[in-house]
């Protein structure tokens, strides 16, 4: 192949990671200067950050005012195992898994709760399952935006408003830069390390009347760790989504988180995200559409993610190559560029298969995205080249 000269413009910023992301544009530690550090969050004033933590999150994703926000431990995960262990049991579930964090909501309730009416539907990396065999008299847990294979859902219209079971929803790195359909969704979770670019460590789990039903008439069978409960005497500990967090939440953290809301805000709020997170994607989908080595791991375009873009090489030379050397070649793509600094920790997911894995939410700048494509191009050239000399 011809060779191909090092691009002469950089991305202003190389944090293209899916998680912890890039911080928002503009961001700064001075930002973090008035955290309420040295004091309680159960202090006025703690409970005060944290309370318009929730509303802030609320007014800008437009949660349903009769929705609870509660602030958990533990990142997303922390937020989706609350759901599960505390509302799964009272009828059979149907659990969605087309890439690695679905399959570890379905490890949790076949292995760990042994629900014995789960039934699992699953898809290949790229896919969706057949959304029309979902049972909705059943629970069902599925992700919104599947952060390692790059597939979402495309709306909200295969779930039904009159559904018996609750739906239970892992939308963390869909939260801010996707539509949701929040008549359909019980239950609801994120983190805020990733549309948003804030700090580690704490979830958001959001949850609709009939979640909040189910918790007060549902005793579950198996004991129920402090972290995770959310009622006491048959009712919802309704402090928990006021701000009365259940674990010590960082403060620091919590200013981070704030001061990204208020970011998303002043930008225009939701639309403007989504809008954001759309320019970026496009920017990848009209580089690779005149590339002939690369393509979308999600199959169809309406299933294609604006956040955690996966990329698979469909250079025959390289497909031909084992399952380990063909990870070896992506890994040397994404070597090169963060040995650049051009581009950081865009390797695939270490579950997923051989590829690259681009975040396009809206904390990046389109500028940067644009930047980053000739670029990959540049270091696709210089692996095929030492495939080359190896053979």
């Amino acid at each position: 192949m011809t060779a191909i000269e090092r691009p002469a413009v950089r991305p202003a910023n190389p944090h293209f990671s899916s998680g912890p992301c890039a911080k928002r544009p503009g961001w700064s530690i001075k930002n973090l200067e008035n955290a309420l550090v040295g004091r309680s969050h159960r202090s006025k004033p703690g409970k005060a950050r944290l309370a318009d933590a929730i509303e802030k999150t609320r007014q800008i994703l437009g949660v349903p005012a009769d929705y609870r926000i509660g602030i958990v431990p533990a990142s997303d995960t922390g937020a989706v195992e609350m759901a599960l262990w505390s509302l799964l049991g009272a009828r059979g579930v149907d659990l969605l898994a087309w890439e690695s964090f679905g399959e570890g909501w379905v490890s949790d309730v076949v292995k760990q709760l042994k629900l014995k009416d789960a039934r699992t539907l699953k898809a290949d990396y790229g896919k969706l399952p057949d959304l029309a065999e979902v049972n909705f008299d059943n629970d069902v847990v599925f992700t919104w935006n599947g952060t390692t294979s790059g597939v979402r859902v495309p709306n909200g219209d295969w779930i039904p408003a009159d559904r018996k079971g609750l739906t239970i929803c892992d939308a963390t790195s869909a939260a801010f830069a996707q539509d949701l359909a929040w008549p359909k969704l019980d239950v609801v979770t994120f983190s805020w390390q990733k549309v948003l670019g804030g700090e580690a460590a704490h979830g958001m789990l959001i949850l609709g009347p009939r979640a909040v039903e189910r918790l007060e008439s549902y005793t579950q069978a198996w004991p129920m760790p402090k972290v995770f409960r959310m009622t006491k005497g048959g009712k919802l500990i309704e402090g928990i989504f006021k701000g009365e967090t259940i674990n010590t939440p960082s403060m620091i953290a919590v200013e981070d988180y704030l001061d990204a809301l208020d970011w998303a805000s002043s930008i225009g709020g939701l639309k403007s995200l989504i809008g954001r997170a759309d320019a970026n994607a496009a920017v990848i989908a009209e580089w690779a559409a005149r590339t002939s080595w690369v393509d979308f791991l999600a199959e169809k375009i309406d299933t294609r993610s604006n956040t955690s873009v996966c990329l698979k090489v469909v250079d025959p030379d390289v497909t031909a190559l084992s399952d380990d050397d063909q990870a070896a070649f992506a890994k040397k793509i994404a070597d090169l560029l963060d040995k650049e600094g051009v581009a950081n920790d865009i390797a695939g997911y270490r579950d997923a298969p051989a590829g690259l894995r681009i975040w396009a939410g809206a904390t990046i700048e389109v500028s940067d995205m644009r930047a980053l494509m000739p670029w990959l191009d540049w270091a696709y050239a210089q692996a095929k080249a030492s495939l080359k000399a190896a053979a």
